[in-house]
């Protein structure tokens, strides 16, 4: 096949032949490699970590949260209105609450979640989370999170102890009554203590795991009324959780609650209890997108090096060919040429790559942990149990197109050089 003057001469430069040129050519398109390939990697994750981010907080926390400045009392007569909201789907009571949980000596202090089930399953969808046993809240039973389990080392079928801190102030005032009685008075005084400071027993009946390490980690499902008693709250609550038809439109259907809610009752949706998350995930992908553009355009210096290199070297080459008709825009075109045949095969390699390094992301990074001890997505830190990525085709496209245009642009200032060389005082010196 027939190759253009230009294309054929740039080809021929570019081959390797062992020399400082060749070796120059080759870390260029190591470079462009390199940039191609983190910047997709990079991307893909960041992206698919406020995708799985977003989607486990709406799996395990409701789109609307009802609550209040102290506690909610008139949940009963507020949970029909509620019902009744254009958009709403469903309507469930929580408590939540942070407690002193103690199994065989072993002590944590994880969050309860006081619902019912029945209501609770039509806002969030808790079956499909239970990985061993059932979602069991009859009676004094409990469900928690896959890692709560193990750090305690329990599992369906034993018991767990439960304290509470929300009698933490009748506790103080039985203690301070004790300490001015004497005799009978004093035994009925350490007998109400008891009654006080008595700790709930609860049955495992069920583990679930949604995917999200917080979640995991953290949460304890118990019956509303256990929460109720924990914290003494005799009929209150500490809020109402609502599903909305689509949580992405929730703001709409918060406007509208928001006009019948009493003055110390407020609404917060998903996004807003969770914007802090959600603005970090944002910024660090385009902070990291930005600082990694520049592995290409320190590619696209070493391209630029290397035809300037080449310039230098091949300037008797160049002084030959416009002294026998090469036209400027030919000169112009070897350069150009070199730098788009580098661009090509850097985008390439290093699309191929990072399509591969994302495809087998928690192999590598499993490999590192067992391998080197180097754990490069820590789980207590980003709060999933695997690397999350998700692909846009569109994101692909603008790296790719922007690393192939920044070689082809680097090639410019050497090849208007070399279409600039005189072919009289190239030879003469030469």
């Amino acid at each position: 096949m027939k190759l253009p003057f230009s294309l054929f001469l740039a080809l021929r430069y570019l081959k390797p032949k062992r020399t400082f040129v060749s070796i120059i050519t080759l870390v260029s398109i190591f470079g462009v490699t390199l940039g191609v390939m983190v910047l997709i990697v990079v991307i893909s994750v960041m992206t698919g970590f406020d995708r799985e981010l977003r989607q486990k907080v709406i799996d395990f926390d409701a789109h609307l949260l009802i609550s209040s400045d102290d506690l909610v009392h008139n949940w009963r007569e507020l949970t029909p209105r509620l019902e009744h909201t254009p958009l709403v789907v469903a309507v469930a009571p929580y408590i939540q609450g942070p407690v002193i949980v103690e199994f065989q000596n072993r002590r944590l202090a994880p969050m309860i979640r006081g619902i019912d089930p029945i209501k609770e399953e039509k806002v969030i969808p808790l079956t499909k989370f239970i990985t061993l046993g059932k979602l069991d809240l009859d009676g004094e039973s409990t469900v928690l999170g896959v890692e709560l389990a193990r750090k305690l080392g329990v599992t369906v079928g034993d018991k767990l102890t439960v304290y509470s801190p929300g009698n933490l102030g009748a506790i103080l005032d039985k203690l301070k009554a004790l300490q001015d009685k004497k005799g009978d008075t004093a035994q009925k005084a350490i007998d109400d203590l008891k009654e006080v400071v008595l700790p709930k027993e609860l049955t495992i009946t069920g583990i679930f795991e949604t995917g999200h390490y917080l979640h995991d980690s953290e949460f304890l499902l118990v019956p509303i009324y256990i929460g109720q008693e924990l914290y003494g709250l005799g009929d209150a609550l500490h809020g109402l959780t609502v599903k909305t038809a689509d949580p992405y439109d929730v703001e709409q259907v918060k406007k509208e609650i928001e006009k019948f809610l009493p003055a110390d009752e407020y609404a917060q949706t998903w996004i807003e209890m969770n914007k802090q998350f959600f603005d970090a995930v944002r910024l660090e992908r385009t902070v990291m997108a930005f600082l990694l553009f520049f592995i290409m355009v320190v590619a696209a210096f070493g391209i630029m090096n290397t035809l300037i290199t080449v310039t230098v070297q091949k300037r008797r080459e160049i002084g030959i060919m416009k002294a026998v008709g090469a036209t400027i825009s030919q000169i112009m075109g070897v350069f150009l040429f070199q730098g788009i045949v580098v661009g090509i095969f850097g985008t390439a390699t290093g699309l191929g790559l990072g399509m591969t390094l994302i495809r087998f992301r928690n192999e590598f990074s499993h490999w590192l942990s067992s391998t080197l001890h180097i754990e490069i997505f820590p789980r207590e830190v980003y709060q999933f149990s695997n690397i999350p990525a998700e692909v846009v085709p569109g994101d692909v496209l603008k790296i790719c197109l922007a690393a192939f245009v920044i070689c082809s642009l680097a090639a410019l200032i050497p090849a208007y050089f070399a279409a600039r060389i005189d072919p009289v005082k190239a030879l003469r010196y030469e």
